[in-house]
């Protein structure tokens, strides 16, 4: 009886007792199946962005590596945004549609949404260079810059962007998707639309850095060109004599090569919205003109006099637009890069490498940008079904150094180098595997035009590593090995 009155004393702890335990239990279950469900959230997330390339449910890598993806793609939020406003790499989420098309037109308001310190950088392309703008916006983004966008030429690679979460709008081209190749008809028109693309950004005020996709960008260059806030146009240029052996502006004087339009700043200025329109109207009147001659034919029309002792300007084109011409020797061309080297020869920092002076069309392009260990590849692309075969080529020093610097001595070297490389490939055929092709010494430069070996002026080493498209036009191997 005792132990009866005082269990029912007690029932009210131990009542207590297992309703606590039980309250636990469901919470920690439900914490569980939370966190659970997130991590499940939180990976497809990050892993559509690696599957869509194109509007849902197209499926294709992309042209980054995926330890890059990783660092880059933020977790996409659930907070409505403007597509202008998304940050980079955040897709959108696949549940809902793309918007109109009218909502990707260029406008001063989509513009806005992404200028930084009143800059905005844009490229341009077709479906055809979309892994050349992926690796551009790539190369940006990991500079952390995000006051970009993308002109997209066709309505494939404008959603395929958007569905990267890579910021587009709508050039109204309705431009093919394929390759068009340089000096076609079509490539002329890439050209004017270009210009016509300039002329239309000006008015809204802002300063612009035009870019084409075959380059990359390897350092900031928005603190260089804000060194010179008088200029209304800053220009790369062909040279490949160094003018300046710093980091100046190459000295105009000097500068005998073509001015290059692949990459070149623009200022809001009225100088420079007069060359921008005057550009366009010309180019417009007659079709058969290149638009990068047209260029450089007006803003030659007059040069001279400098615009001070210091600065490296020069009154151009009508007298009044202040240019300057960027150094050959940082902001580089396919030669000045990956001939010459001149930025390593005289201890500099590059800022960017345009893939020009370069051979075997669109694929030496993107070889070349794989050469310098420059361009991002879907991971698929560095696991070949059956391995790789690398080889170290053995090639004596008095092929490299004997003798003078001549054509005979140039193709026995090369000739060598051949050899050896055709044996790898028959090997590598034989074992199905994906030859990675060695470094290529040359004595010669190679260049469309008669040359004494090595351009004169220039600070080309002999012998060098020369480009793999100086002396095989197709390339197909897996990129280059340096030993």
């Amino acid at each position: 009886m005792g132990w009866r009155n005082a269990f029912d004393n007690a029932k009210p702890v131990f009542v207590t007792i297992y309703a606590t335990v039980i309250i636990g239990i469901i919470f920690s279950s439900l914490y569980v199946i939370s966190a659970i469900y997130s991590g499940k959230s939180a990976a497809d997330s990050t892993t559509s962005w690696l599957s869509h390339v194109g509007s849902p449910p197209v499926e294709q890598a992309p042209n980054v590596s995926e330890p890059a993806i990783v660092q880059a793609v933020p977790t996409p939020s659930l907070e409505p945004r403007s597509m202008s406003t998304r940050p980079i790499w955040e897709a959108p989420l696949h549940t809902k549609k793309m918007p109109a098309l009218k909502k990707f037109r260029l406008s001063k308001e989509l513009v806005q949404e992404r200028v930084k310190d009143n800059v905005i950088i844009v490229t341009f392309g077709n479906y055809a260079f979309m892994d050349f703008i992926l690796t551009w916006v790539k190369h940006l983004t990991d500079l952390g810059l995000s006051n970009l966008l993308i002109g997209a030429m066709d309505t494939k690679l404008l959603e395929a962007l958007y569905w990267k979460g890579v910021p587009v709008f709508d050039m109204g081209s309705h431009m093919s998707t394929i390759d068009v190749g340089w000096g076609s008809p079509t490539f002329h028109k890439m050209g004017r639309e270009k210009v016509i693309l300039i002329d239309s950004i000006l008015p809204y005020g802002y300063e612009l850095l035009m870019c084409d996709t075959d380059m990359v960008w390897l350092k900031d260059p928005l603190p260089y060109l804000a060194r010179y806030p008088e200029a209304d146009v800053l220009t790369s240029s062909d040279q490949v004599v160094p003018t300046v052996t710093d980091d100046r502006l190459d000295i105009w004087q000097q500068v005998g090569a073509a001015y290059n339009i692949g990459i070149f700043h623009w200022r809001p200025t009225d100088a420079a919205k007069r060359l921008a329109k005057e550009w366009k109207d010309m180019l417009l009147a007659d079709e058969k003109i290149w638009d990068q001659n047209g260029f450089n034919d007006l803003v030659r029309k007059q040069l001279g006099p400098p615009v001070d002792g210091e600065s490296g300007l020069v009154y151009a084109f009508d007298g009044n637009l202040k240019l300057g011409v960027l150094p050959a020797s940082i902001f580089c061309s396919g030669h000045t890069y990956f001939v010459q080297a001149m930025y390593q020869q005289l201890r500099l920092e590059p800022y960017a490498v345009h893939t020009t002076f370069q051979y075997a069309g669109t694929e030496g392009k993107r070889h070349r940008l794989r050469e310098g260990m420059v361009f991002y590849d879907p991971p698929e692309y560095y696991d070949a079904p059956g391995g790789f075969l690398s080889f170290k080529p053995s090639i004596p020093k008095s092929l490299l150094l004997d003798g003078e610097h001549n054509v005979k001595s140039h193709f026995s070297l090369i000739n060598y180098q051949i050899k050896q490389i055709r044996m790898a490939l028959a090997i590598s055929s034989l074992l199905n595997r994906t030859l990675v092709m060695p470094p290529l010494w040359c004595r010669l430069d190679r260049l469309w035009f008669p040359h004494p070996g090595v351009l004169e002026g220039s600070i080309t080493r002999q012998p060098f590593i020369c480009p793999l498209d100086h002396v095989f036009e197709r390339l197909t191997s897996i990129g280059t090995s340096f030993y």
